[in-house]
């Protein structure tokens, strides 16, 4: 067998090598101390650089890649081993240790909260209350379920509720909900080890989506997330909450309106708030719907936080992207916007503004409430 822990990695006291195969942008942030680079695409060119005289240990994102390329080494003569869980293994590790640092672990926190009202008051905290106040997403009396996933956007999102409470008018009440719909033991651990480190009391609860939309052949994104949605919804209101938070930024919406376009061959956008139609007197609200997504990326690489890329089971262990959406809609149409971006600074603005702006004397056709109405209903009129 040629796995190995990150545990077993970190007593081997021999001189090791250890290898990130991972792409040249993520070893650059941060990688395993000591780690030198191959891409996991051209380790075969780069095969001088493997000794043979010592250990070689493999880190990928999640384990994969790096196990089949030992696999192989090992055929040749090698003493190779991959790190069981890749990359994330090692994150996990570093914070283990982080949360047994009591004294360090209240500074963290304090300084990640100190971070959001003071470095990133234009780009982050300004935003989020326009949101709320443009759009007017929270109301007297209201009692919210912050939903999280366990990614940068959801983790900030229940940081600014705090932060709400505290520096603003405190005329609601939060619960921080986490839904477990069968994520893998890295994935799970991560999370609660990140509501410790941002002292986030969070409240978890059970369900089974992924083993569920396992085996759907067709859409089973689209299912997983209706189920979930739906789960939340319902646990929400037998806490007491009339509404839940989800943590959907400006680059969603801009996305999400093109995606409709393009793919969809429709004009729509998602929305700042919606009444349920499922869960009577439930509504769902996007508290960072002003907040563009570099600035949420730029917040976590300043406080060197470390969340999970992407919860679907169909893509944590994809070792290529390492759980990323490479490859995707919405990845093609992220790239999209990036490149027309170049051309214009007006771009995502404008893409932004598009929904907001509908003459309805320019449309040939649109529906409203199941409805659909033509422009010749009243042309001759």
């Amino acid at each position: 067998m040629n796995t190995k822990t990150i545990d077993e990695l970190e007593a081997d006291s021999r001189e090791k090598c250890v290898i990130d195969v991972r792409d040249r942008e993520d070893y650059a942030k941060e990688s395993y101390p000591g780690a030198i680079h191959i891409y996991w695409e051209d380790f075969e060119e780069h095969l001088d650089e493997v000794p043979k005289d010592k250990p070689v240990y493999l880190l990928c994102y999640t384990g994969q890649r790096s196990e089949e390329i030992a696999q192989e080494l090992a055929e040749d003569g090698y003493e190779v081993y991959s790190v069981e869980g890749g990359y994330r293994s090692y994150l996990r590790l570093k914070l283990s240790r982080l949360m047994n640092q009591e004294e360090t672990l209240t500074k963290r926190y304090q300084d990640v909260e100190r971070s959001i009202v003071k470095k990133f008051r234009k780009q982050i905290w300004r935003p989020f209350t326009r949101a709320i106040n443009d759009y007017e997403l929270i109301k007297d009396g209201d009692r919210i379920a912050v939903c999280i996933s366990g990614g940068k956007d959801s983790m900030l999102m229940a940081k600014l509720f705090q932060e709400l409470a505290r520096h603003g008018k405190k005329n609601f009440e939060v619960i921080f909900l986490v839904m477990n719909p069968g994520y893998n033991a890295v994935n799970y651990q991560t999370i609660l080890d990140n509501a410790k480190l941002l002292n986030v009391p969070i409240t978890v609860f059970e369900s089974e989506i992924f083993d569920i939309v396992a085996d759907v052949g067709d859409s089973p994104c689209y299912l997983c997330a209706r189920m979930r949605r739906g789960h939340l919804y319902s646990k929400a209101k037998e806490l007491g909450c009339n509404k839940i938070a989800l943590g959907h930024h400006y680059d969603d919406v801009i996305e999400t309106i093109l995606m409709g376009m393009l793919y969809g061959g429709q004009i729509q956008t998602m929305m700042p708030k919606l009444h349920s139609t499922n869960f009577e007197g439930m509504e769902l609200i996007r508290p960072l719907y002003l907040i563009r997504e570099e600035d949420i990326k730029h917040w976590m690489n300043y406080n060197d936080l470390h969340f999970i890329q992407c919860a679907c089971r169909f893509t944590e262990s994809c070792a290529s992207c390492g759980g990323t959406e490479k490859g995707s809609k919405r990845a093609e149409i992220k790239e999209l916007i990036r490149e027309l971006s170049k051309r214009s600074s007006f771009i995502e603005k404008n893409i932004f503004k598009s929904v907001e702006n509908v003459n309805l004397n320019t449309i040939v056709a649109y529906k409203k409430d199941g409805v659909r109405h033509h422009f010749l209903d009243e042309y001759d009129a």
